[in-house]
């Protein structure tokens, strides 16, 4: 191999994957903010008002079930940092097979491999 040669693959500045680390971190900071904010109890009711109240209860249970996915994105997130920390990342915790980089990089919290995702969505896992 020629030393003076300069294959771009060899650069790790060409390298245009996305710093799992990074990317998690970054998750996590979104999340705890999301996570953050305050859900407005609904006010007292007044004659006339129950559409108002109806709509703002309506937004509170969205408002719930959107904090609740949070919490649940967090956990994987977290999850994915510790298996980072332990080596482990990367790696399906199903069949321990690596996880596709494209997988990783669109879901760095993934914690399975798509043919174990398939078979864990269609209940088989």
């Amino acid at each position: 191999m020629d030393p003076t040669r300069t294959d771009a693959s060899a650069d790790p500045r060409s390298d245009t994957r996305v710093d799992p680390r990074a990317a998690l971190e970054a998750e996590h900071a979104r999340l705890r903010e999301e996570l953050a904010a305050t859900i407005e109890a609904p006010g007292q009711m007044t004659y006339g008002s129950q559409a108002a109240a109806a709509t703002h209860v309506f937004e509170q249970q969205r408002d719930l079930a959107l904090r609740e996915r949070a919490e649940q994105q967090l956990a994987l997130v977290d999850a994915a940092m510790a298996r980072l920390d332990a080596g482990t990342f990367g790696r399906c915790l199903r069949c321990g097979n690596p996880i596709a980089p494209e997988r990783l990089e669109a879901l760095p919290w993934a914690e399975h491999c798509i043919a174990c995702a398939r078979l864990i969505a269609r209940g088989r896992g």
